[in-house]
């Protein structure tokens, strides 16, 4: 019969002959990678409806350039974006806002 006495340093001495044998190489690649922006990727400092707008305009620009966002889907919301971009002209910012916020969320950019 062992003793416990015994089986604690025959366990370290297993753990330490485990680690003898690991070898060092080059750190894991990530497997998720950020985002690609587009290097002329310039974000609107206005406020108020027409600086979401400028925003937004500017992010489906870079996901057009990056790829992330085919051309089709572009078109149909650059043209949702034209109309509340006229809304927001017309002194309807809380409404142009809105309109802003609900391609967002058809479109997946929330």
């Amino acid at each position: 019969m062992l003793r416990r006495s015994l089986l604690l340093p025959c366990a370290a001495g297993l753990i330490g002959a485990a680690g003898c044998n690991q070898t060092v190489g080059p750190p894991p690649t990530p497997s998720i990678i950020g985002p690609r922006v587009a290097p002329t990727l310039r974000f609107a400092s206005a406020g108020g409806c027409a600086g979401e707008i400028a925003r937004y305009r500017a992010m489906m620009a870079n996901d057009l350039a990056t790829g992330h966002v085919a051309k089709s889907v572009h078109t149909r919301v650059t043209a949702e974006i034209d109309r509340a971009a006229a809304v927001c002209a017309a002194g309807r910012g809380v409404e142009a806002a809105r309109m802003i916020e609900a391609t967002k969320a058809r479109y997946g950019y929330r």
